[in-house]
């Protein structure tokens, strides 16, 4: 139990480690976060492409296999798009995102005001919700500034949860230690 709990511990620490490093990175260099999520958005387009193809070739009638051929044929054209024009992709994932943040702090409203949950936690739902709604206000506003706030916000949310990483990994294995303490006074009993 207590190896488990020290190979845990340093996982959480390799982990916020390595988020802090990318929180950095974002931080310091917000255009080339904001070029890497458009190259990631390219990459999974093209593994879209690939299985929509697979699916195509899988089916056993017609009507599927040019369905799922013209979703494969949407999605390599949506990744060559991405990877030619780079700066309207991220202009149109940033509208996204403001789309989802907009849509999410309605629901989230909407649920703070459902019954069934403590105030503590409809209150919680409400304040979020406005958080969201206000942040994709804000991107629909000024886009530009949007991808880059998108980089710099991830970046900060990068930091954050390496420490918090780092912190619980410390704490676990301080807990292994203490049990480890105590292994001894239980084989006494």
């Amino acid at each position: 139990m207590f190896k488990s709990l020290k190979s845990t511990s340093t996982s959480l620490i390799l982990l916020g480690v390595l988020a802090v490093v990318v929180g950095i990175i974002a931080i310091a260099w917000p255009n080339v976060t904001i070029l890497a999520l458009v190259i990631l958005f390219a990459i999974y387009a093209f593994m879209l492409a690939g299985l929509q193809a697979a699916r195509a070739f899988a089916s056993k009638s017609a009507g599927p296999v040019f369905g799922y051929l013209l979703l494969a044929l949407i999605s390599l054209a949506a990744g060559v798009v991405a990877l030619v024009w780079p700066g309207p992709t991220a202009y149109v994932l940033v509208i996204v995102v403001a789309a989802w943040a907009l849509v999410g702090g309605i629901m989230e409203i909407v649920a703070g005001f459902g019954s069934g949950e403590t105030a503590g936690t409809r209150a919680l739902f409400i304040v979020s919700g406005l958080v969201s709604v206000a942040f994709g206000i804000l991107l629909f506003a000024r886009p530009n500034v949007g991808a880059v706030t998108l980089a710099l916000l991830f970046g900060l949310y990068s930091l954050i949860y390496g420490f918090s990483q780092i912190t619980a990994g410390v704490e676990l294995r301080q807990v292994g230690k203490s049990f480890q303490s105590l292994s001894p006074l239980k084989e006494a009993a």
